[in-house]
């Protein structure tokens, strides 16, 4: 990566690292290393074999300069569904930028489910956000990611800052998906970027086909008002909202998961039981 210009503030430097593997009649969590303020609490295992992980970031928002790095890894027909309790919030920034670097790497016959609540990016927030996933031989994946410019439920605009994102799917080396987002608060104020909306969504459904590119689309049919749509790209369902509420967003990723998960999983929907506190 090439060095920045942007300038550099201390704040919390933040890496977790969990190592999931197969144990007797379910998987376990084998490895968990952390360092300063991101944790994850006790698994639990709500249906059986899966491993259902809560992450944690208990300071509650992250500032400019702060550094968060969650580093996963899934071993061979293992089964881990990732989540937290609730959304990350970027709070406005006297210069530094705000980095979150997120990298998954799933074993051959294994599936990963990462199902996080949104990132809210206060006005003035700079944040930059990666994401990358490499999947090895037949690993399955369900993923969404959700950002919210600024607070649209109490008419806050994101008047001024930066976000920068990127999401990256790789099978066997080779890429998927390579996608990259820029937003400015001023392209944005001019209506240049999302059309003006706060709230842009992407989830991804690997091993799918027409049918379920058609649940999805009935998913879709049902979320009411906001842009939603949903494109197969070989066997990659991706699903894309753009709109102003980060609720309806993340109701047509559940509903799309629940219809989708007994026949690319191979098992019912269960809700992470934090979903429900």
């Amino acid at each position: 990566m090439a060095a920045s210009s942007e300038p550099v503030a201390s704040g919390w430097s933040a890496r977790l690292e969990l190592g999931f593997q197969v144990g007797p009649g379910r998987t376990v969590l084998a490895h968990r290393e952390r360092r300063g303020p991101l944790a994850v609490q006790r698994p639990f295992y709500p249906e059986g074999e899966v491993c259902h992980v809560y992450l944690l970031h208990p300071p509650g928002g992250v500032v400019g300069g702060d550094q968060l790095h969650t580093e996963v890894e899934l071993a061979p027909d293992s089964r881990a569904l990732l989540t937290a309790p609730g959304a990350t919030k970027f709070y406005r920034s006297a210069g530094a930028v705000a980095s979150q670097e997120q990298r998954f790497h799933v074993g051959d016959g294994a599936s990963l489910e990462w199902l996080p609540h949104e990132n809210i990016l206060f006005p003035g927030a700079r944040v930059r956000s990666q994401t990358r996933v490499e999947l090895q031989g037949n690993a399955r994946l369900a993923l969404w990611e959700i950002y919210c410019l600024g607070r649209p439920v109490i008419g806050e605009a994101f008047s001024e800052g930066s976000l920068q994102t990127g999401l990256q799917l790789w099978r066997d080396g080779r890429p998927l998906l390579l996608e990259r987002l820029r937003v400015d608060a001023q392209q944005r104020q001019r209506g240049s970027i999302l059309a003006g909306r706060a709230v842009t969504a992407t989830a991804l459904f690997s091993h799918a086909g027409e049918a379920e590119l058609a649940l999805a689309r009935d998913c879709i049919a049902e979320t009411g008002p906001g842009l939603a749509a949903a494109t197969l790209v070989d066997d990659l369902l991706l699903l894309r909202y753009l709109g102003d509420s980060t609720e309806k967003a993340r109701a047509l990723f559940t509903q799309t998961w629940a219809a989708l998960r007994p026949r690319l999983f191979g098992r019912p929907a269960v809700a992470p039981r934090i979903w429900s506190t």
